[in-house]
């Protein structure tokens, strides 16, 4: 598949995207928030306030619990349309909605003991033998996720400036993706965030959240905007550019602000 070229979020035509767009999704970790942490208040009130301009998603490899405690808890206080969001843990490999109230699950695809059991007797030990499995991490290392298994060099807890400076090039990921996949050939392994490398069914990653995302909602891949940090060949975020998604690529949580402020500027006036 031919590579996509996609832009920072300043350099696209954003009224463009506006008119064309049914649905707003993004990236959590380190474009709604930072790693493991809550979204900011002033993140909390712009996507509020898109909720009310256009059905809001987001879509992350972390598991529902990150979700509520980084975003839905933040929201709890806010003018939020509920109806408007879609919320996508896992890549998409589990679909959350609210009805009547709460939030209900429509479907999950979740692994099998069989294939959480190898996949992460695969991750330890290929791991430990490059020598990438560390003695004294922050939090668990490996991660089940029902419908994911996520390894993380660090741990689950490691802070955000650890985990920029452990790998910023990819290779550890890489080498770790290239040696557990032959291991697991019934399932998708590949490079998650700045540590992290997340294995699920096999054509679950953010490609199949987006299309899974169009046919739940009756639109197009084509009509969904995706913010993302992760957008390069390679990035966990890619794959939606990939599947035909409107993608645009920031930096960290202080672009999405920046990016949020100029959306809700552009759909309230096309609106």
């Amino acid at each position: 598949m031919d590579e996509v070229a996609v832009p920072d979020w300043n350099d696209a035509d954003l009224q463009a995207i506006c008119k064309h767009m049914s649905i707003l999704a993004f990236d959590l970790d380190n474009t709604l928030a930072r790693s493991k942490r809550p979204m900011s208040e002033a993140m909390a009130e712009r996507i509020a306030k898109l909720t009310h301009l256009v059905n809001i998603a987001v879509v992350t490899g972390g598991k529902m619990a990150l979700v509520e405690s980084q975003v839905l808890a933040m929201l709890a206080n806010k003018d939020v349309r509920y109806e408007a969001l879609h919320v996508m843990p896992t890549s998409g490999a589990r679909y959350y909605r609210w009805i009547d109230g709460d939030w209900s699950c429509i479907y999950a695809h979740n692994l099998t003991d069989e294939q959480r059991q190898r996949a992460t007797e695969s991750l330890e030990r290929h791991a430990r033998e490059q020598g990438i499995w560390e003695e004294h991490p922050w939090g668990d290392r490996i991660e089940d996720r029902g419908s994911q298994i996520t390894f993380s060099a660090l741990g689950q807890q490691a802070p955000s400036h650890a985990k920029e400076v452990w790998d910023p090039g990819n290779v550890k990921k890489a080498k770790l993706v290239a040696s557990v996949a032959p291991d697991i050939p019934d399932l998708t392994v590949r490079s998650g965030g700045f540590t992290s490398v997340d294995i699920s069914l096999s054509g679950v990653d953010k490609a199949y959240a987006v299309r899974a995302l169009a046919e739940q909602t009756h639109t197009s891949v084509a009509s969904i905007a995706f913010v993302g940090d992760r957008m390069d060949p390679g990035g966990n975020d890619y794959p939606a550019a990939l599947a035909g998604a409107m993608a645009l690529r920031v930096q960290g949580p202080e672009d999405t602000l920046t990016l949020c402020d100029e959306l809700i500027s552009w759909c309230s006036a096309i609106r």
